[in-house]
């Protein structure tokens, strides 16, 4: 019991992260996080039990791409601060919003109790924006602390640490007064935003690199409005899939890991006369994508952040919201609308879908295919790190902002799964689907089980070759033997079948089209199996 006016301090952690939007939080439950986890319940948050802290933290993330809110992933003292360590880097390097609550000793017990106790906010440090532990009567204020910095530019995890003690200890609910948002900042009239229009009323051959900003600003409609005005090719990153509905004529898809993709991308780079970066961090780029444009050639560079990146340089820099910058930019300058004039971008176009073509033969671009034509427009496709990655990101269209859910920065094995089944609690009427690689699917396999427990109807394409593919295929190319890249074959039907899901296997286009129907309307989830043989990759990514 609480005195009126008065709430534990995990009860004001709930409900500000409540009043910030947060629908769900995922972990594996200790004595340290009990009231924690109850407070979340009362305040209406959907706390969901993983088999693993990592995958908890990918779920956090899925619903964070669906609300729009912080991701919430709660871990025990000890072990459970450990086990997500590689999440909440992830969190830190792919610029997702999250609150890491984590439950610790009491101070006053750790000069004298040793069991499992360690430093946490010593631990993840140099992963984190910011590490809190809350002290007795000012929950309330580092818990809006803590969503404020989780969310402010670049977004990226926080961590709290909250004492028992301290957790079930009661402060007023004063409701002090929020931090307000900063509003939308746009480039101040003066000498470099006459010299970005100049330059933009001039160009011949201007391109444009999408990248994670435009997602964290919402400046999609800003970017196509932009267009509409100045027309000129895009090329997004893996993350910015779908910023541009990648049918439109002036998409150019996305780069980033794909050499085949950079040897069409990279040296029509060099024509262009401008390059405007917009919102594009490079830090989900391969080492070809240091300064890939000509040295002459002009960069207008907008940015939520200041470049100490050095990945490259640009002739006129802002930091400010993207959609912002894009309309301050836009307005006042001469309309151009001859760019182009041999359609370069129309044939580079054309290269790149030819390219990552299955041209009715079976393998992983047939699996891509087949997919994607079971699925509507607004389907959200989450992708494991590996080969099969690669050649995804290439080959499927994505026609809406955060379809691809992805670990771009970190490349993490193991996302595929826990992402798909974070958005989809967030999102239930929308089709999620989960691509990965056998081996990144052994690696969460624990997961169908919370998969199965949740009750969501999710299609599990597994690429299967019974090998790290893109490890193996570079050990070759070093002209080195296979080492601990091969391994046996899992039966994942009969695995799906035992953890409570449907498996099927699948190895045509057509057959992976029809597994994909057919799973959209099963009421538990389906693996679909789809073997493409070993060295499925080779000249393909």
């Amino acid at each position: 019991m609480t005195a009126k006016g008065t709430l534990t301090a995990a009860r004001v952690i709930a409900r500000r992260l409540a009043e910030a939007g947060c629908t769900h939080a995922f972990g594996i439950p200790g004595g340290e996080i009990l009231t924690l986890m109850e407070a979340l319940r009362v305040e209406g948050i959907d706390f969901r039990l993983c088999r693993h802290e990592n995958a908890g933290g990918f779920m956090a993330e899925g619903v964070h791409h669906a609300t729009g809110a912080p991701g919430v992933l709660v871990a025990t003292v000890g072990p459970g601060v450990a086990n997500a360590v590689n999440v909440v880097t992830n969190a830190y390097q792919d610029q997702v919003p999250m609150i890491f609550l984590t439950g610790c000793i009491d101070p006053q017990d750790t000069p004298t109790f040793t069991h499992q106790v360690f430093d946490h906010g010593e631990l993840v440090k140099s992963v984190t924006k910011a590490s809190f532990t809350v002290a007795e009567g000012a929950a309330d204020e580092i818990i809006d602390k803590a969503v404020a910095i989780a969310l402010d530019d670049r977004p990226g995890p926080v961590h709290v640490d909250v004492p028992i003690r301290v957790a079930e200890a009661t402060e007023p609910d004063h409701r002090p007064v929020r931090r307000v948002r900063p509003a939308p900042v746009d480039p101040a009239p003066g000498r470099v935003l006459d010299e970005a229009q100049f330059h933009l009323a001039r160009a011949e051959r201007p391109v444009m690199i999408a990248g994670i900003d435009v997602l964290h600003h919402d400046a999609a409609d800003d970017l196509r409005i932009f267009l509409e005005d100045f027309p000129m090719p895009v090329i997004t990153t893996y993350k910015a899939k779908g910023v541009i509905p990648e049918d439109h004529p002036l998409a150019l898809g996305a780069a980033g890991l794909s050499p085949r993709a950079d040897d069409l991308l990279l040296p029509f780079l060099k024509t262009a006369d401008l390059v405007i970066c917009a919102g594009y961090d490079p830090i989900e780029m391969r080492i070809g994508w240091r300064t890939p444009w000509h040295p002459e050639t002009t960069v207008i560079d907008l940015s939520a952040a200041a470049n100490t990146h050095y990945v490259h340089q640009a002739t006129c820099s802002f930091v400010c919201h993207i959609g912002a910058g894009l309309d301050r930019i836009r307005r006042d300058t001469e309309r151009r609308h001859r760019v182009w004039p041999g359609k370069e971008p129309e044939k580079l176009r054309n290269k790149l879908k030819k390219a990552f073509a299955a041209n009715g033969k079976w393998g992983p671009a047939a699996v891509v295919e087949g997919a994607r034509a079971a699925l509507p427009r607004d389907a959200i496709a989450a992708v494991d790190t590996g080969a099969h990655r690669i050649l995804f990101s290439q080959a499927w269209e994505s026609y809406v902002p955060r379809g691809v859910l992805q670990s771009t920065a970190l490349c993490t094995m193991g996302v595929a799964l826990p992402m798909a089944m974070g958005r989809k609690l967030a999102e239930p009427g929308r089709a999620v689907v989960a691509f990965t690689g056998d081996g990144g699917l052994e690696m969460v396999l624990g997961e169908l089980a919370s998969l199965r427990d949740m009750g969501l109807a999710i299609p599990i394409i597994v690429f299967v070759d019974e090998s790290l593919a893109l490890i193996e295929k570079k050990q070759r190319a070093e002209n080195n033997p296979n080492l601990a890249v091969d391994f046996g074959a899992t039966d994942f039907v009969k695995v799906a079948r035992a953890m409570g899901g449907k498996g099927t296997v699948a190895d045509t286009a057509k057959k992976v089209e029809s597994a994909v129907r057919r799973a959209l309307k099963a009421d538990t989830f389906t693996v679909i199996a789809c073997p493409i043989g070993r060295k499925a990759y080779d000249g393909k990514i």
